[in-house]
């Protein structure tokens, strides 16, 4: 009897409404890991009942953030793993931490011109990842450029309506 335990020992059933293959339907199962662990965390705070935060509106917004949050990193986690797929090897920055990791190199700073640029050109590896989501280097340059044209605008100082002042000039 208990030999027949053992040898069950490992094997689980996952039962689903949609039709796809055991691969596909462990791949979805496991990708729930990091929202379990994301919630059990909040729970595990919750023993004196209290979310930190200062009222029931806060813990409200709270865990909707996180909700949404979750639903973006599942989103991330499936178009990188789709990526995947189509690629001949498994590289180590395709997982979600280290794709994020690698994309906030992407940043732009303010040139001694006073207008935003990109640091740094598109790396190789940035471009695998951005591909996962229909996104190319010309996309990232376009919108750069916009985003810097915003806030140039942003930066400029506002004209009074009834002298034509500006406001910095108003200031002293």
């Amino acid at each position: 009897m208990i030999e027949k335990e053992i040898d069950l020992c490992g094997y689980f059933v996952i039962v689903t409404s949609k039709k796809m293959t055991a691969a596909e339907a462990l791949s979805l199962y496991k990708s729930r890991d990091a929202s379990e662990k994301l919630f059990r965390g909040d729970k595990s705070y919750l023993g004196n009942k209290s979310l930190r935060v200062a009222g029931n509106e806060s813990a409200a917004a709270k865990i909707f953030i996180e909700f949404v949050a979750l639903i973006v990193r599942c989103k991330i986690y499936t178009q990188l793993k789709a990526m995947m797929k189509e690629m001949a090897k498994k590289p180590n920055y395709m997982t979600v931490p280290a794709a994020l990791k690698e994309l906030e190199k992407i940043e732009m700073v303010r040139q001694m011109d006073n207008v935003y640029r990109l640091d740094h050109a598109i790396t190789a590896t940035q471009k695998t990842i951005l591909k996962a989501f229909g996104i190319d280097e010309n996309y990232i340059k376009t919108s750069a450029t916009r985003l810097s044209e915003l806030l140039k605008v942003a930066a400029m100082p506002e004209r009074d309506e009834e002298d034509g002042a500006y406001e910095e000039d108003n200031l002293y």
